[in-house]
């Protein structure tokens, strides 16, 4: 009911509120992208850009229409009192059918060109021009095993059902785990063993003990279950969520993440 006042230090980093002001702050941008129908469109639903907080993904089939995309943001941060910064800001080519663009026009953003990239970490999950997920499941194998060297340093001591009730809670997490679809079976296997060996590890077990023994003696989800469970979750929330470009993926049978995601959870092999 008071008189309105600007506010010109931003959002409180880390505070409850701060999330849903930005969001409110920036859904007329997020409205404007999508108004523009310039981008990408699947089954007549515009995907154009991606947010989560401040991490804005644009998707376009064409440089032109990323460059007015890039033209709509830097309209929309300069009347709102923002600016984008260029150092973080990056542009990457996914190949289609393995054709490759070595040559590609440039794209500015506040005047300076965007730098390409052949690698890109967003929200955790790595991103490489082809979609190949083996780097992703390799940044996924390394933090497993810092992780369960840490706990088998720190609670050596720690009985039986302490480490595995922290083998669950810290090593069964396997992020964006769902999201993986082409990979090698070198990495997927090399992720296995060293899932296996962390348990081993963890637990003071021999190197070449069974590991679904093991695992069913503990009543602990073994490698292939834990998989199958993640993707399961994955499907029932995309399946029961409400956003328009989750229901048209959904809605899909062609989809491969949701149909890699029912393969899994239902054990089936396609050749």
């Amino acid at each position: 009911m008071s008189d309105a006042y600007g506010l010109e230090c931003g959002v409180r980093q880390g505070g409850l509120c701060s999330p849903t002001l930005f969001n409110l702050y920036v859904d007329d941008l997020i409205g404007e992208l999508s108004g523009t129908r310039i981008g990408c469109h699947i089954d007549g639903v515009c995907v154009n850009n991606l947010s989560y907080a401040d991490d804005m993904v644009l998707l376009s089939a064409s440089v032109c229409g990323l460059r007015k995309l890039v033209a709509k943001c830097e309209e929309y941060a300069g009347t709102h009192g923002l600016l984008y910064n260029v150092l973080k800001s990056q542009l990457m080519v996914f190949e289609a059918r393995g054709r490759r663009h070595d040559i590609l026009p440039p794209v500015f953003l506040n005047n300076s060109e965007l730098k390409r990239v052949h690698k890109f970490k967003y929200l955790g999950h790595v991103l490489t021009p082809g979609l190949k997920d083996d780097e992703d499941i390799e940044r996924e194998r390394r933090a497993l095993s810092v992780r369960a060297n840490m706990l088998a340093r720190r609670f050596a001591r720690c009985t039986a059902d302490v480490k595995i009730a922290l083998f669950r809670a810290y090593c069964t997490s396997f992020y964006t785990c769902s999201l993986w679809v082409r990979y090698t079976q070198k990495t997927f296997n090399a992720l296995r063993v060293q899932y296996n060996n962390a348990f081993r590890v963890l637990l003071g077990l021999p190197r070449f003990c069974s590991a679904s023994g093991m695992f069913a003696e503990a009543r602990v989800n073994c490698f292939f279950t834990t998989m199958r469970k993640k993707c399961a979750s994955l499907v029932r929330r995309v399946r029961s969520s409400g956003n328009s470009i989750l229901t048209m993926i959904a809605s899909r049978l062609d989809c491969v993440y949701v149909r890699h995601c029912c393969d899994t959870a239902y054990g089936v092999k396609r050749g």
